[in-house]
């Protein structure tokens, strides 16, 4: 089968440019950049080798030359959009406004390409662009008194807890668009079917909270930062 590798191997230890031959007519940034504007236009389903090739107007074939396997292309996706990353030199100081920033600028370039929490894996963490942005967060952490460990573990909460709420969003925004309805009367609907159920008696935990008042729905930048705060405080150093 055309583009599987026999055992296991990594894009990035593979030379882009082989043998004495002529000079690659692509690089892999060209390919990653095509990918990446068809998956943003027409979604994860559209980026097929056939249609890559075609963009950047080589054979299919000859893009197997380049990127073995569909898996790498998803790969060579990922890294680029890590390069959109952006830390100061010397950073704030303050490890915890420093990963907030960091998962504000993670949940735009996720909403950006909305394809990529489909496919980040931390196979990909090996690639050029995530292992800045890996070496970048731990410069931000050292001001944080935990184990190494436990720092890789608050990198990967934080960029879990980001992909959970856009993948949420997704959703979403994805029901909305297959019934005829609006959002604000499917939740009118829902809303009086819960209240009702709630009246029965049935959840005393869920009444005595609703008894109590609930603020109206915040904006989901509002939710977002409450979230990742609450995911810092978890980590701060007990005194």
């Amino acid at each position: 089968m055309a583009g599987r590798a026999a055992e296991p191997e990594v894009i990035w230890a593979r030379p882009e440019r082989t043998g004495r031959g002529p000079k690659p007519a692509y690089s892999r940034a060209d390919i990653a950049a095509a990918a990446v504007r068809i998956a943003d236009a027409d979604g994860l389903e559209a980026v097929s080798m056939r249609r890559v090739a075609a963009e950047i107007g080589c054979g299919t074939m000859s893009l197997y030359n380049y990127v073995p396997r569909k898996e790498d292309l998803y790969e060579l996706m990922v890294d680029l959009i890590s390069g959109e990353y952006e830390f100061s030199a010397e950073g704030r100081g303050d490890w915890r406004a420093d990963m907030t920033d960091f998962a504000r600028q993670a949940l735009g370039i996720m909403r950006r390409h909305p394809w990529v929490v489909r496919v980040m894996s931390t196979a990909y963490a090996v690639s050029p662009n995530a292992l800045h942005v890996l070496d970048r967060v731990l410069a931000c952490l050292e001001g944080l008194d935990v184990p190494a460990g436990t720092k890789l573990e608050l990198f990967g909460m934080v960029n879990g807890s980001v992909m959970t709420f856009v993948a949420n969003e997704q959703a979403i925004a994805e029901r909305s668009r297959s019934v005829p309805w609006s959002a604000e009367q499917e939740q009118a609907v829902r809303g009086a079917y819960l209240m009702g159920r709630v009246g029965t008696g049935e959840y005393p935990h869920l009444a005595a909270l609703f008894a109590q008042g609930m603020a109206p729905p915040d904006d989901p930048e509002g939710t977002f930062d409450r979230m990742i705060g609450r995911l810092l405080d978890s980590f701060a150093p007990r005194g």
